[in-house]
């Protein structure tokens, strides 16, 4: 599980510096008139980039969650076999929910 994890957290890293050029991408058509910030709002819509946001939103939370993890192991907790399965599951599935209540909350409040 711990080669999975480490491969995820590099795999999510990859996907928030692709976000930032998508993240560039949108500040860009904002700045360029309301065309191309609708054009811009039409590609995030799409099913595509509406994945692609949900994935960015996972990326983010899983990095961060992963992130504490290994900020406590810089600390010297955490290190026995039972502790960093759990503290893995809980960045997975912690990333997940997150994800999923982030997205409700979104959709919730949406226009």
């Amino acid at each position: 599980m711990g080669n999975s994890l480490s491969i995820l957290h590099r795999l999510t890293g990859v996907a928030l510096a692709l976000g930032l050029l998508a993240l560039g991408f949108w500040l860009v058509s904002l700045a360029g008139g309301e065309q191309s910030y609708v054009a811009a709002t039409k590609v995030f819509a799409s099913p595509v980039g509406f994945l692609f946001l949900v994935g960015w939103t996972f990326a983010f939370l899983y990095h961060l969650l992963n992130g504490v993890r290994h900020l406590f192991w810089d600390a010297g907790y955490g290190y026995e076999r039972t502790q960093r399965h759990v503290s893995g599951w809980f960045a997975v599935l912690g990333a997940l929910g997150l994800t999923l209540c982030v997205w409700a909350l979104i959709w919730h409040f949406a226009p």
